[in-house]
């Protein structure tokens, strides 16, 4: 099964989040869309972090933006039809930014979720807000009829924020990565992989 990982906002946690399910599940990674490559890809964290295989970006751009902004500083625009899923049975995607950050003129990264018509996990912050971003993200999708099997929240632990976004955003609360100091394979596999992501994942 291939799942699309997006957050609610960009530096929400997906990369983080990525790699430690690609460490509990053995899947494949693949970030289509790169920007902001001069600081380095979250392909090459994945695989620092996860040692999983890793495949190509399909688009990268050195400017930390929004991917029409970083591609027309290139001179360039995306061509959503030239993104490939890799052919493979069990795969991570992992998107760039939010929801509704546009790709060209007529995508936004929800839409390109749309057209490689798989199921989305949610990534958010545990921090204040995260209620309102996360229930308007989970509007985003269904109003799109965007199959989505659960919200991950990152960042020190806030059971309130989190029994509210499973409550009002009628959603399942797929587990809490805490707050690392130090973002490491080992700090990464000693946090628990929960029942309920064992059972999407078959693992």
């Amino acid at each position: 099964m291939n799942i699309f990982i997006t957050g609610t906002d960009t530096n929400i946690g997906k990369t983080v989040a990525s790699s430690w399910l690609c460490l509990h599940t053995g899947y494949d990674y693949f970030k289509p869309i790169q920007t902001g490559y001069t600081e380095g890809s979250d392909s090459g964290t994945v695989f620092q972090l996860a040692g999983n295989k890793i495949h190509k970006e399909a688009y990268v751009y050195k400017e930390a933006l929004s991917p029409h902004l970083a591609a027309n500083f290139e001179k360039e625009i995306i061509d959503v039809s030239r993104i490939k899923i890799p052919k493979v049975e069990n795969l991570i995607i992992e998107g760039v930014g939010g929801l509704l950050v546009p790709i060209n003129k007529d995508y936004f990264v929800i839409d390109l979720i749309k057209y490689f018509s798989v199921p989305v996990i949610l990534v958010a912050s545990s921090r204040l807000g995260t209620i309102n971003h996360t229930l308007l993200s989970l509007e985003a999708l269904r109003a799109r009829k965007i199959e989505t099997l659960g919200v991950i929240v990152c960042g020190n632990l806030n059971q309130n924020n989190c029994d509210a976004i499973e409550l009002y955003g009628k959603t399942k609360m797929l587990a809490q990565i805490p707050y690392l100091s130090d973002v490491s394979n080992m700090t990464l596999s000693k946090i628990p992989f929960t029942q309920t992501l064992k059972e999407i994942f078959l693992v």
